[in-house]
Formats: structure tokens, C-alpha cells, sequence
């Protein structure tokens, strides 16, 4: 319990501290695209009612979902074949690396030629610029699979998918699930970023809508929703990565108090 409550105090005293000192920091500003927090915050649940969030925030999670989902599937099948067989590594890495280094906004008005304007683009942009961290972490989570581990499960006779769920893909999770904390991110980005092109409704387009027509304080509410959501979503993330990693967790644990 007091380790709980040490943690949660952790968690809260930073972003405690930098609202004290965004507030303090702005306050009697006259500056009309820096507003004081407090006018910020009386606006906000005037601009963030339920229907907005209902019309703007919920797409916006949704589309971020698919592509995040879709990248996931792509990015652990991908490196799994190409970091268990060198021929396949050998072939891909370099076509992997020039397609890494291409940054996903950049291929947002390709994308809108062949998937149009609407949801199909904003997920395929979303799922591309996720796939990369996820991919590349499987691959060299497949690739650190301790030798001797495998030839155990061998000659054990655990060969095919119950060798490839309990040997190799458990032995590469911890690093699948640092690829999948990073493309989260990054999708979070790519989500703003995707909405800010041709679309009707989403968080980055009521962004935009307001700094266009200058509602200061309202786009300082739009920001502040983004900061909450990628603070949510780290929380969720967190948790299922802490129940998915236990056992790694736990001999970590147990390395640390044998030394």
C-alpha cells in the first residue's frame, strides 16, 4: 500500500508542478496567443462538451485504434519471419531502412490518390508510421533468442507454433512491447497530423479550426485533450504491459534482491 501511494505521488507531483508553473508562468498575460492557464481552464468544459467529444475526440481514438491494431499485426508477423531466418533479414534490411527513413507525413497526399480523403487514409497513415518501431524491435527481439533456450525446446520436441508462442515469441516480447510503447506515440502524432489534411471532425481538425479563427483559448483546450489522451492511453498501456510481462517483471525482481 505505502508503495502504491509513493508511486502514485510520483506520477502526480511532476505534472502538478508544471501546471503550478504554466499558471504562475501565464498569469496576467495580455499576449493573445499566450493566455492565462486560468482563462484556459474556464473554457475548457464550454468548448469540451460531451457532444464535442462525442463528434471529435471518439473518431479521433478510433481511427488511431485501427492503425495502431493494423500496425501491431503487421509489425509482430513481419519481424518474426524476418528475424528467424538470416536469408529473409538479409534481403529486407536494406529495403527496410530506405523505407524507415521515408517520414510518414510525407506520403499523406499519396496515400489520399488511392485511399481518398476519408477514414482509410488517416488509419494507413497512422498504421505506416507505427509499423516501423514495432517491426524493427521484433526483429531484433526474434533475433536475441537465447541459443540454448531454443535447442532445450528442440529436444524437447516443441517445434513449430507451440516453439514459436512459448520460446520465441515470449523471449522477444519485452522488446516487441518496447517497439509497441514507442509506436504509440508516435501514432498519437500521426493522428494529429493526418486529421489536419481534408478532414471534417477529429481533434487535430478542431485544432486547426479554432487557431484559424483565432479562438486562442479554445485551441489551448484542444492541446490540453491531446495531453490527457496520450496520458490515458500511457496508463492503459502501462497496465496491460505490466499483466502481459509479468513473469519478466517478476525475475527482474528477483535478479535485483539475489545480488
Amino acid at each position: 500500500m505505502k508503495h502504491a501511494l509513493l508511486r502514485l505521488v510520483f506520477v502526480v507531483a511532476l505534472p502538478a508542478i508544471l501546471l503550478t508553473l504554466w499558471w504562475l508562468a501565464s498569469d496576467g498575460s495580455t499576449n493573445v496567443y499566450w493566455p492565462p492557464l486560468r482563462t484556459i481552464l474556464k473554457t475548457f468544459p464550454d468548448v469540451w462538451t460531451a457532444e464535442r467529444l462525442r463528434t471529435d475526440a471518439l473518431p479521433s481514438v478510433l481511427r488511431l485504434a485501427a492503425g495502431y491494431a493494423t500496425a501491431a499485426v503487421v509489425g509482430i508477423a513481419l519481424g518474426t519471419v524476418i528475424g528467424s531466418y538470416r536469408r529473409v533479414r538479409a534481403v529486407c534490411e536494406p529495403v527496410m531502412e530506405f523505407l524507415r527513413a521515408v517520414p510518414p507525413p510525407v506520403l499523406i497526399p499519396v496515400i489520399m490518390l488511392f485511399a481518398g480523403i476519408g477514414h482509410t487514409m488517416k488509419i494507413v497513415v497512422i498504421a505506416i508510421g507505427c509499423v516501423w518501431p514495432i517491426l524493427l524491435n521484433t526483429v531484433e527481439g526474434v533475433r536475441a533468442v537465447d541459443s540454448v533456450m531454443a535447442e532445450t525446446a528442440r529436444s524437447y520436441g516443441i517445434t513449430g507454433i507451440a516453439r514459436l508462442r512459448h520460446v520465441v515469441l515470449r523471449s522477444a516480447s519485452p522488446q516487441i512491447f518496447a517497439g509497441l510503447r514507442q509506436a504509440l506515440s508516435v501514432g498519437i502524432i500521426l493522428m494529429v497530423i493526418s486529421e489536419m489534411f481534408a478532414a471534417s471532425n477529429g481533434l487535430g481538425y478542431t485544432v486547426v479550426q479554432f487557431q484559424r479563427g483565432f479562438a486562442i483559448p479554445d485551441m489551448w483546450t484542444g492541446i490540453l485533450v491531446l495531453g490527457l489522451l496520450g496520458f490515458l492511453l500511457s496508463v492503459l498501456f502501462q497496465l496491460v504491459e505490466r499483466r502481459a510481462l509479468g513473469w519478466y517483471h517478476g525475475l527482474r525482481a528477483s535478479t535485483r534482491r539475489s545480488r
